[in-house]
């Protein structure tokens, strides 16, 4: 059966690159190109790879616990504020030094 008309890709095609190690629909998209088009499929990609056992989603489910160090930014990153990536200061261009000026725009 075709799960992505757009594309000819059927379940078994699904379900091959799910054992090759495609666990999202996202990464079957990227093995195959199902689900880039008109996305009708996506719902029947997610059906195909039900809630199986992923090494990936497992991670996933980890970090998402609640109580774990991953739990929240603050936690994981010591010193950084909510919402601000590691390495990157408020109000400082990446890349450039701070205390350098930057020139004045003409």
């Amino acid at each position: 059966m075709y799960v992505c008309s757009c594309f000819g890709i059927t379940e078994k095609q699904v379900k091959e690159h799910a054992d090759a190690g495609a666990c999202t629909p996202r990464q079957i998209a990227s093995a195959c190109k199902a689900g880039t088009d008109c996305g009708g499929c996506v719902r029947a990609i997610q059906a195909v790879l039900g809630r199986g056992t992923c090494p990936r989603r497992e991670l996933l489910d980890r970090k998402r616990a609640p109580g774990t160090a991953a739990d929240t930014t603050a936690e994981a990153a010591p010193g950084i504020a909510p919402g601000i990536a590691p390495g990157i200061a408020p109000g400082i261009a990446p890349g450039v030094a701070p205390g350098i000026p930057l020139p004045d725009a003409a």
